[in-house]
């Protein structure tokens, strides 16, 4: 049967010698990407195109071309690709549409070698756009599966590859157009009409392009792309490319241990998940990758089942509009009978799709149970066991985790937030009780003091994770209103100095940090790092401040905005526990502020976007067992191991 997609949903594929049919209402090109386990392009030479048609496991068309064939064989791929991303493009300067707007919907098509389909979509709402990603086919669990994207681009072929984290994408994008002008492209007829019914009408004119064969060998195949330098060392990204998450300090590049496998699953039956069941250096590099798949993959769940609802939606009111066009069906039986059908078929889709959307919510939440318990300390909530065993690291961790993502269709089916280390911008808890529904309900002075308990989380976590001596933690808590919570870390002597409070000790505070920055990025600039002051603290360092912005002054205001454009660079990290509101007084000027930082909330609220599926997902902070010491316990061994460390 075949899977008819709609944009963000996903099939998984039954073989792995397939065929990729495209049908377009005038000439396009049709390319392919193979992304590592990240979708990171490497570089061009991962890139199958009217000019080099051919990769391992891979070939696509000569020409442009209205209809094509791209031939992939999935087992005779690179072992490092992880995904293929199919690509269309319309032709530049041979006199044809600038858009996809102007021409009838692309149809994709993935087939068996027999020409049996597997799964279709109909490329729809494309206005603008001159190139489109239409699907792509990634590598899950050891199975593979083909998910229906639909993202358009404008700015067309360059801003596509660029958007997959190729460098030199304009200069490829060019060339792919030369060579395609320079090429007589030669026309297929446009796809045949769809019945009223939505069957393909059948016409006896010739075949379309047939374009190459299928890809079963890797002959005429180019050289692999590099993974590291001749020294053995992760190789730097280029200007303006992809982020290399590589280990920079790694001197000997060897293959990455293979993920655990998961034991044979019985016939009918879907394969266990397994912690780990991810490519990376290292278990937690594993780990992390698995994390984010399975964040991808509930967003897509979540994304197909909304689509299909909304279609079924959409399919009933226009079946009943067809129907009651006519004035004699608008009463009587006929009428009844016909709104009756039609939402017997919208129930029937709405039914169908969650169906699917239960089944694949079934297995993120047997993964995640998996997943959950083999956490290390740095990705695990602090009700997991490993932090009554923590050991203070000797090496910076991958990532840390600030809390846990939920969608409404499961609220139980927790996706850790892991955010990467050292922290690329500011943290701010929002204190106020217009920042959610649940906030709005709570005590002013409650949501405050539960807002820098959960900083106090977030602080003590860091110390936890970085190795001793090598992250240190400010406090300003002008009024001193947050003794309570601060106690922890101020009774386990973990503070780099007192909690700073009135006008002069925040003046204190912010120009000890400024002058850190300022002296570091000199030296930095300069190429003299040896040359700073034996005095200074070049660990990471993190600020909290409480209750911004009362206690701070307009020169303070400013020192705080440069400590958050300017620090992160430099290892001075913001943690800012406030209320917007309360700064009210200061107008647009503190807006690059507030957007420079991370908002979270000390309560659930859902305003974590996710612009690529538009949901909006509901963030939940972290808390402590009630009654338990885990935090009084991880703090002791961090001063303990600091202790040891002489620092």
């Amino acid at each position: 049967m075949t899977a008819e997609l709609v944009r963000g949903q996903n099939h998984t594929l039954p073989q792995t010698r397939l065929e990729i049919r495209v049908s377009a209402g005038s000439p396009v090109v049709a390319g392919a990407t193979l992304g590592d386990e990240r979708g990171v392009v490497r570089g061009a030479e991962w890139i199958a195109h009217p000019g080099s048609p051919q990769l391992p496991g891979l070939e696509v068309s000569q020409q442009a071309a209205a209809g094509h064939r791209l031939a992939v064989d999935l087992e005779a791929l690179p072992e490092a690709v992880h995904r293929v991303t199919v690509l269309l493009a319309l032709p530049v300067g041979v006199g044809g549409p600038a858009r996809f707007g102007a021409t009838a919907a692309p149809f994709v098509a993935v087939t068996g070698l027999d020409g049996t389909e597997i799964a279709t979509f109909t490329l729809t709402g494309l206005d603008t756009e001159s190139a489109v990603t239409a699907l792509e086919l990634y590598r899950r669990q050891d199975a593979w599966k083909v998910r229906a994207v639909g993202q358009g681009y404008a700015a067309g072929l360059a801003e596509m590859l660029a958007d997959q984290g190729l460098s030199g994408a304009a200069e490829l994008a060019a060339s792919i157009q030369e060579a395609v002008a320079r090429s007589l492209a030669r026309s297929v007829a446009p796809p045949p009409p769809r019945t009223p019914e939505g069957d393909r009408v059948r016409q006896a004119s010739g075949p379309p392009d047939p374009g190459p064969a299928p890809a079963t060998s890797p002959a005429a195949t180019p050289a692999q792309p590099p993974t590291a330098t001749s020294t053995g060392t992760a190789a730097a990204p280029a200007p303006g490319g992809p982020i290399n998450y590589a280990h920079p300090r790694r001197q000997h590049a060897a293959p990455p241990t293979p993920p655990p496998t998961a034991p044979p699953a019985q016939p009918g039956q879907a394969a266990q998940p397994v912690a780990g069941d991810a490519t990376g250096w290292s278990m937690d590099e594993r780990l992390y990758n698995q994390i984010w798949g399975m964040f991808e993959d509930l967003a897509r769940a979540a994304a197909a089942y909304r689509s299909a609802v909304d279609f079924a939606e959409s399919r009933m009111d226009q079946e009943l509009d067809r129907s009651l066009s006519d004035p004699r069906n608008r009463i009587g039986g006929a009428g009844d009978r016909a709104r009756e059908e039609a939402r017997a078929k919208r129930d029937e889709l709405t039914a169908r799709a969650r169906e699917v959307l239960d089944r694949d919510l079934a297995q993120l939440a047997a993964e995640a149970a998996v997943v959950e318990p083999a956490l290390p300390a740095a990705y695990a909530g602090w009700d997991n066991p490993v932090w009554h065993a923590h050991r203070i690291p000797m090496e910076l961790p991958m990532a840390l985790r600030l809390g846990d993502l939920h969608l409404p269709e499961r609220t139980d089916l927790r996706i850790p937030l892991l955010v990467r280390l050292p922290l690329e911008r500011g943290m701010w808890v929002d204190s106020g009780r217009t920042a959610s529904e649940a906030a709005a309900l709570m005590d002013g002075d409650r949501l405050r003091r539960l807002a820098m308990e959960t900083a106090v989380l977030h602080a003590a976590r860091l110390l936890a994770v970085y190795p001793p001596g090598e992250f240190s933690v400010h406090v300003i808590d002008p009024a001193g209103s947050a003794a309570g919570p601060l106690a922890p870390l101020v009774d386990a002597g973990v503070l780099a100095g007192p909690p700073a409070a009135g006008p002069q000790g925040v003046a204190a505070v912010l120009a000890h940090l400024t002058r850190r920055v300022d002296l570091v990025q000199m030296a930095v600039r300069a190429g003299a790092a040896d040359s700073l002051p034996p005095d200074l603290d070049t660990g990471e360092q993190l600020l909290v401040v409480n209750d911004f912005p009362h206690g701070f002054d307009d020169r303070a205001v400013t020192q705080l905005r440069y400590l958050a454009d300017e620090g992160p660079a430099v290892g001075v990290h913001l943690l800012m526990v406030a209320d917007r509101e309360d700064a009210s007084a200061y107008g647009p000027v503190l807006d690059p502020l507030w957007r420079s930082l991370l908002r979270i909330t000390p309560v659930a609220d859902s305003h974590l976007a996710d612009p690529w599926v538009g949901h909006a997902w509901t963030y939940e902070p972290p808390v402590t067992p009630p009654g338990s010491r885990v935090l009084e316990q991880v703090l002791a061994a961090v001063t303990a191991a600091r202790r040891a460390a002489g620092r």
